[in-house]
């Protein structure tokens, strides 16, 4: 899938702490959601659906991504 990023306006989670080692997410058209690295704006990025993102959230929210103790 290829998808026009030029025009996204890219934010970071009020979480970050405003620091540079972040991820940037964009709402593009269609619910589409783009995921970049903040280090390195003009590279490549994740696009997701909205029902992949959708996923992704309910996992990050129920603890699905956690490392292991």
């Amino acid at each position: 899938m290829t998808v026009d990023l030029s025009k996204a306006e890219w934010f970071k989670s009020s979480y970050s702490g405003g620091g540079n080692d972040c991820v940037e997410v964009a709402h593009l058209d269609g619910g589409l959601v783009g995921v970049r690295d903040s280090k390195n704006p003009t590279g490549p990025a994740l696009v997701f659906t909205p029902s992949e993102w959708d996923a992704f959230l309910a996992g990050a929210r129920g603890g699905e991504f956690k490392r292991p103790d």
